[in-house]
C-alpha cells in the first residue's frame, strides 16, 4: 500500500509530525512518504493571485502527491482551537484545482496532538466533521494528550493504553481497507 503522512504544520520541531512519523512506522511493509509543509510553502490564497499566477506549482504537487496515496496519514495541531495557517493555506489552494476536491477520496488516519490534557480534540472534531466534505474517507481519529509526559523520540507513544489505541487503529485500517 502507498501511504502519504504529514503533520499541518511548518514548525521545524512539530510535535505533530513527530506523532505521524511514529505512525507511520506501524506500516513498515508498506511504501510510506512523510512530506513536510516547509516544502509547500506559497502565498497566501488570495482570489487576486490566483487570477494573475494561477494555482501554485506546488499545490499541484502536493495534490499529485495525495492522488497518488492509497491511504493518508495526517496528525494536525491546534491554533486558538482550529487549523494553523499554513495548513489552511495549503487546503484553500488545493481546493481551487478544477474538479477535484481536496482529499479526493481517499482513506484516513486523522490524528492531533497537543501538550495539553485534550490532546487537540478542537481541531480534531473540526476536521471530522469537516473533511467528508473536502473527500476525506475518515476511517480513525486519535488523540495524544500531554504529548510531552506521553512521547519520546526513541520509544514513541510512552502510555502503554494510547499506544495500543493507536496501534489497535492501525490494525483495524490495514484488515479493513
Amino acid at each position: 500500500m502507498k501511504i502519504l503522512a504529514f503533520a499541518g504544520s511548518n514548525s521545524t520541531v512539530s510535535i505533530n509530525k513527530q506523532l505521524v512519523t511514529f505512525a507511520a512506522s506501524f506500516f513498515a511493509e508498506d511504501e510510506v512518504e512523510i512530506l513536510d509543509l516547509n516544502d509547500y510553502d506559497m502565498p497566501i490564497y488570495k482570489r487576486e493571485t490566483e487570477i494573475e499566477h494561477g494555482i501554485p506549482q506546488k499545490a499541484l504537487d502536493f495534490a499529485a502527491k495525495i492522488d497518488a496515496a492509497q491511504l493518508l496519514l495526517l496528525s494536525t495541531p491546534e491554533n486558538n482551537g482550529n487549523f494553523p495557517a499554513v495548513f489552511k493555506n495549503l487546503m484553500d489552494w488545493i481546493s481551487r484545482i478544477k474538479n477535484r476536491k481536496i482529499f479526493n477520496g481517499k482513506p484516513m488516519l486523522l490524528m492531533a496532538t497537543s501538550d495539553g490534557g485534550r490532546g487537540g480534540a478542537s481541531v480534531l472534531e473540526i476536521a471530522e466533521k469537516r473533511f467528508p466534505y473536502d473527500g476525506a474517507e475518515v476511517l480513525e481519529t486519535f488523540s495524544l494528550p500531554r504529548f510531552k509526559d506521553n512521547f519520546d523520540q526513541e520509544n514513541g507513544i510512552l502510555d502503554p493504553e494510547k499506544r495500543e489505541e493507536l496501534k489497535s487503529k492501525i490494525e483495524n485500517i490495514k484488515q479493513n481497507h
